[in-house]
């Protein structure tokens, strides 16, 4: 049987949060390079890329040791996480409920759904800009209050229908965007490396120490924001897939693409520092590139949005499912497009400072996923299977009932990191109170302190002792055509 006719029944995948039986796992390990290649084709990394010039000082070698680290960092927490969906075939927050119970798993995935709602709202907003710098370079659009509308409009309505369609449109799509993006990526290099005034890129002073360890904490928080929907992106591979390989191909397929981007927004931040501060994060392009690069490169670049956000509300569809929304998948995702749609337009319409506002979300964005990886990371370490039957079942027979439906030693633990992930964190909208008083958050590493604390107090704690999963019950394998 072909993956596509596994993943789906036509066109649209029909799976919500079960289980995925044996017969449909085909997948390959190697189809998750595209995926994280495409999670990662965003503007957005080039300019977080100039801040690490402009903001934080940083020189270009100290840049390259940041764009190599924290991709291997994050992306090596999702690999590792991924490795949970080919043991039990079901998407993240679904396996979440071995882990925190029945309805304890309600809590992290309350907060986690709403924390998606934000990811997607910047990246619908990125696009917009996307498409408003092509129309201003092409046709002389200038942007205005309606056009914003529109074009954020247009947007969501393309991610709604690439995430309605499910698995497969989601992976095709990344595989022919990958390849669109690096062909124009070597393009952008080429211009660069002819172009820029190299004395002056690597002539920059060296900054500190502790300026590229939150260097890499801001560019790590986006991969962190993945690792809870790892699992959604791996159910379909067998059981015997290879882990190691799982979790290569993902570091591979982000770090190839982080990497460069980040470099590149680094090298034109020395001529263009308004890059780092621009209110419209994607206009600058048309500025520094000439038009026969900018406008392709552009475009690729909101194909590349499309696909993350379309990745994002995919996930965000099984997590509204597991939250009790008892409609289809492709119906679930609907939610989060309306929800991003009016966020979109708030964002576009009053926000005085994109990358402010970017910036100080990813920061809190990233603490509020990291308790959860904390935990359900720590349980991976002692659970090699998930029992398909009792995930499902959601009333007191479940083998995951534990007490009163929760597992009171995941609920506290991630409680408890939660809480320290904030104390230590600081940003434009929130800081904690023991953010500037020490090395965590001088750093800005509340979320690694968050996964940290989570994880190793959920090992400490007496907690439930796994139950045998139950024999498979397989749905038979529909005839061959």
């Amino acid at each position: 049987m072909s993956e596509t006719a596994a993943a789906t029944d036509g066109a649209l995948e029909t799976r919500g949060i079960e289980q995925v039986p044996d017969h449909e796992r085909t997948a390959r390990v190697r189809g998750l390079f595209p995926t994280w290649v495409g999670a990662n084709i965003s503007v957005l990394l080039l300019t977080m890329g100039a801040s690490l010039v402009v903001a934080y000082r940083l020189g270009f070698w100290q840049a390259v040791v940041v764009g190599v680290c924290a991709p291997v960092v994050s992306y090596g927490l999702v690999g590792l996480v991924g490795i949970a969906g080919k043991r039990g075939g079901a998407p993240g927050m679904a396996l979440s409920r071995a882990v925190f119970g029945q309805r304890g798993n309600l809590l992290p995935g309350a907060l986690i759904w709403v924390a998606r709602w934000g990811w997607e709202t910047i990246n619908a907003v990125t696009g917009a800009y996307a498409l408003l710098s092509v129309l201003d370079i092409l046709f002389g659009v200038r942007a205005d209050a309606a056009w914003d509308i529109v074009t954020l409009l247009a947007f969501v309505a393309a991610t709604f229908v690439i995430s309605g369609l499910g698995i497969n449109a989601v992976r095709k799509c990344n595989t022919y965007a990958a390849y669109l993006f690096g062909a124009f990526s070597v393009l952008v290099l080429g211009y660069l490396v002819a172009e820029t005034d190299w004395s002056a890129v690597f002539g920059r002073p060296a900054g500190t120490v502790a300026a590229m360890v939150t260097g890499v904490g801001l560019i790590a928080a986006g991969g962190v924001s993945w690792i809870p929907t790892a699992p959604d992106f791996t159910r379909y591979l067998p059981r015997t897939a290879s882990a190691k390989g799982i979790v290569g191909v993902t570091v591979g397929g982000a770090g190839i693409v982080v990497l460069p981007m980040v470099l590149m927004g680094s090298v034109m931040a020395v001529s263009t520092p308004d890059l780092a501060s621009a209110a419209d994060p994607v206009s600058f392009l048309g500025e520094i590139l000439p038009t026969w690069i900018a406008v392709p490169y552009l475009l690729i670049a909101l194909i590349g949005m499309l696909l993350i956000n379309a990745m994002s509300m995919y996930s965000a569809g099984f997590t509204a499912q597991t939250l009790g929304f008892r409609v289809p998948r492709h119906w679930a995702v609907s939610v989060n497009a309306v929800i991003s749609l009016v966020l979109g337009g708030v964002l576009m319409l009053a926000a005085t400072s994109f990358l402010g506002s970017f910036t100080a979300f990813l920061s809190l964005l990233a603490v509020a996923f990291s308790a959860w990886v904390g935990v359900f990371g720590a349980d991976m370490l002692r659970r090699r299977e998930y029992d398909g039957t009792a995930l499902a079942d959601t009333t007191r027979s479940s083998a995951y009932w534990y007490r009163g439906g929760f597992s009171p030693a995941a609920v506290a633990a991630w409680a408890a990191g939660l809480a320290a992930g904030l104390l230590f964190t600081t940003s434009d909208w929130f800081t904690g109170p023991l953010a500037g008083n020490n090395v965590v958050g001088e750093y800005g590493l509340g979320w690694v302190a968050t996964v940290l604390l989570s994880g190793l107090l959920y090992l400490t704690l007496p907690k439930p002792a796994v139950p045998p999963a139950r024999p498979r019950t397989e749905e038979p394998e529909p005839p061959s055509a």
